[in-house]
């Protein structure tokens, strides 16, 4: 499959090199330019691109920025990308410790979903409530008991299932977990957020999810 990333950090970091040994064809950008991504590149033979590039590269793009940044891309980012591309949002709202204060998700708009109205794309969220060395590290065989659990939320079942498809690729066991509205469920200080459970324990976990953001998660 063909994979454009958008950020190269932990996590962005992490998919490229788990994708690459895979075998799927990887281009990655960051907001410093294909230069940058060199020894990153010579690693895993990932294609560096621009930003706009990777937007428009794969069949399933991957958008893992810090929440603050998805402001600094291109509104039209996305408008040439075909509607059967599946985008992937792995976003986490940090407001206190990186992003500062992003009105609409202080208001009740859940992370994925004020991506979606920015990058005016639909996304799928996932990846997000997983370390990223355990994510670089611990995937397992299908069927090993224990296996670590990762929650998938979306509107469209379709793209759900791409992404759920990769997520068992990458040696994880993929919990649906419902509409981009649910999708609170897996954002930071949820039961599931860094926890590596099974699948019962991830549906537990979003079952037992409390909307309401404490004070230290929100901005200050």
């Amino acid at each position: 499959m063909r994979i454009g990333i958008i950020g190269a950090g932990e996590i962005g970091g992490a998919l490229t090199r788990r994708f690459t040994d895979l075998g799927h064809q990887v281009s990655v950008a960051n907001s410093r330019g294909p230069e940058s991504l060199a020894e990153l590149a010579a690693e895993t033979g990932a294609k560096p691109v621009t930003v706009v590039e990777a937007a428009r590269s794969g069949e399933v793009v991957i958008v893992t920025i810090p929440e603050k940044k998805i402001l600094d891309l291109p509104p039209d980012l996305f408008a040439a990308t075909p509607d059967s591309v599946v985008v992937v949002d792995t976003g986490n709202y940090y407001p206190q410790q990186r992003d500062g204060r992003i009105e609409a998700i202080e208001a009740g708009t859940t992370e994925s979903r004020w991506v979606a109205q920015q990058l005016n794309r639909p996304v799928i969220k996932a990846f997000n409530n997983i370390y990223f060395k355990d994510l670089l590290e611990l995937g397992q065989p299908k069927g090993t008991a224990g296996r670590i659990a990762l929650p998938v939320a979306g509107d469209d079942h379709e793209a759900k299932a791409v992404i759920l498809r990769l997520v068992d690729q990458l040696g994880f066991d993929g919990v649906d977990a419902g509409s981009l509205d649910e999708s609170w469920r897996q954002q930071p200080d949820t039961p599931v957020y860094g926890a590596n459970f099974d699948v019962d324990g991830v549906r537990r976990g979003l079952s037992e999810a409390s909307r309401e953001r404490k004070p230290e998660w929100r901005a200050a």
